[in-house]
């Protein structure tokens, strides 16, 4: 496990590397954030974008999702994966925004998760980058950087992720760095092929420390 001002160390790192990481699924206002966000499960955010720029221009509003029949929602999303499940939830959360919360999204993280379809990261994710509610969401990307830079152990949970990094981060850091440390794992941590070789942290990582020596072995 890294020591605080190892992780001090990798974060500034993080952020010379990517300074202007930001939520990438494009939207113009909560609702459309809410709605993406649902959809980006299990789904890259590029593919939700090229579906939303024109399921954004049909649907503006939760009356809008309600009205249409189910069938035609799902042919409208159907290129993104578990299309039918989503579907139902996002004509569910607009059901309940209408009834429950005048058609407005509501602005917190408990709130949020009371809506079908989102879950805490969800609710994270859409308090921060909508309403500015410091947060840290754990997807796929924060979890596997966290654990690989032995920020956080290899056992924990996503919550015990969530809870550790915003234990040994800033408060005020929780939203900038869980945009940073997604395009860290995005875009040069990856799954499959990180850029151990020419990564700035290497030093600091024993995770890229040993795949750099299986590699030499090879």
């Amino acid at each position: 496990m890294l020591t605080k001002k190892d992780i001090n160390i990798v974060l500034e790192k993080i952020e010379d590397m990517f300074p202007d990481a930001e939520c990438e699924l494009v939207h113009d206002n909560p609702f459309e954030l809410l709605i993406a966000v649902v959809l980006s499960a299990q789904c890259t955010d590029a593919l939700v974008n090229k579906v939303t720029e024109d399921l954004f221009k049909k649907y503006k509003t939760p009356e809008d999702y309600v009205n249409v029949p189910l069938e035609e929602l799902q042919r409208d999303i159907r290129s993104i994966g578990l299309y039918r499940n989503k579907s139902k939830n996002i004509r569910k959360l607009c059901t309940t925004l209408i009834e429950e919360y005048g058609g407005v999204v509501p602005n917190t993280k408990q709130e949020l998760e009371k809506l079908a379809g989102v879950g805490r990261k969800t609710a994270n994710v859409v308090a921060s980058v909508a309403f500015g509610e410091p947060a840290i969401a754990v997807d796929t990307h924060v979890e596997r950087v966290a654990k690989r830079l032995g920020i956080c152990r290899w056992k924990d949970s996503v919550l015990e992720v969530e809870k550790t990094l915003m234990r040994k981060i800033p408060k005020e850091e929780w939203s900038n760095t869980h945009h940073r440390l997604i395009f860290f794992g995005r875009y040069h941590c990856k799954a499959k092929s990180p850029q151990c070789e020419i990564c700035p942290l290497l030093d600091l990582c024993r995770e890229g420390q040993k795949r750099m020596r299986k590699s030499s072995k090879v």
